[in-house]
């Protein structure tokens, strides 16, 4: 499955994630039986051409029509979590869907 993270570098899963209008890249995260298997960093969100299941956002009341529109479910964490934690938690469900 592909998931779509705003980041604040491309650190791997150190970045951090941020609001989506401060982020420095994308990742788009190949996520597979529970394991990061590849990390793609791309400039602009819109430059991601692949159908992706999930997208994971900072914070409630982000702009997240654009991936409504595409049937990205979106879900949110903590601004400043690092990837690793985020990606844990959506292992484990533990993060919220996006609400408007």
């Amino acid at each position: 499955m592909l998931i779509e993270v705003p980041l604040d570098s491309k650190g791997g899963l150190d970045a951090k994630i941020v609001a989506m209008e401060s982020a420095a890249c994308w990742g788009l995260i190949t996520f597979e039986e529970g394991v990061v298997k590849n990390i793609e960093y791309w400039e602009k969100r819109e430059d991601i051409n692949d159908f992706v299941d999930y997208a994971i956002v900072a914070k409630q009341g982000e702009p997240i029509w654009p991936m409504m529109e595409e049937s990205i479910f979106v879900l949110v964490a903590e601004e400043g979590m690092p990837l690793a934690e985020v990606m844990e938690r959506f292992k484990f469900k533990e993060l919220h869907e996006a609400s408007f």
